[in-house]
């Protein structure tokens, strides 16, 4: 079944938008065609953003995967908007390794919004009051925190593998989670030159998962979520 969708039913707060205009004006229609974003209008044959699986109604979902929707929406919100603030206040501040990072992730975890929010409708959550205080203005403490946030999101999806019912959200979840892995060693190996950090990008041969309470406990301890 084809859907039409506009940039702007998907990107309701600009930030894919936003992203694609800070890209280089030679390259800012590669940006948008990687992105999927290459016209006005997405067509897709049951996709959003023409990379992202279309998954139906939240209605036809068990309750139990409607409320892990919930919680991924929640952790996706955190991250793509601790990215667009980075992005706005520049904290990469000239690191042009950094800079693409911030760009790039600022457009996934955006995408990741839309998605899920497409996917819930009317059952979505909508967006917390967010502070971040000076990890979206200090370098090394964006650094720091951006590389906590992509390691508990994929623990976060991990853990709730195994609790999806639904084979479709099952798909979606699991095209999320590599994607939230990459940025996890992005950064990690972004911050494996920075002076006093030096993590491993992929530092174990497997990846541990964290529970719900877990990951909302560590969430609420970040003091993020107003």
């Amino acid at each position: 079944m084809n859907e039409l969708f506009e940039l702007e039913d998907v990107d309701s707060d600009g930030a894919i938008r936003e992203t694609a205009e800070a890209v280089d004006p030679q390259t800012r229609a590669a940006f948008l065609k990687k992105a999927g974003l290459g016209g006005a209008a997405i067509m897709g044959s049951g996709a959003v953003l023409g990379l992202l699986p279309s998954i139906a109604s939240a209605a036809a979902f068990p309750a139990s995967d409607i409320a892990i929707l919930k919680f991924a929406l929640t952790l996706e919100y955190l991250e793509a908007e601790f990215y667009a603030q980075a992005k706005k206040n520049n904290v990469a501040n000239g690191n042009a390794d950094l800079t693409t990072f911030v760009n790039v992730v600022a457009a996934h975890e955006a995408a990741h919004v839309a998605f899920l929010r497409n996917a819930l409708g009317s059952k979505a959550l909508s967006k917390p009051t967010l502070d971040f205080r000076d990890t979206v203005t200090n370098q090394q403490k964006f650094q720091a925190t951006a590389q906590v946030l992509e390691d508990t999101g994929v623990a976060a999806y991990l853990g709730q593998a195994g609790n999806i019912k639904s084979k479709k959200i099952l798909g979606a979840a699991a095209s999320i989670l590599p994607v939230e892995a990459r940025h996890a060693a992005w950064i990690r190996d972004i911050n494996s030159s920075f002076k006093g950090m030096n993590p491993t990008p992929a530092p174990a041969a497997f990846q541990g998962s964290k529970t719900k309470a877990q990951i909302l406990a560590a969430v609420k301890g970040t003091g993020f979520i107003v």
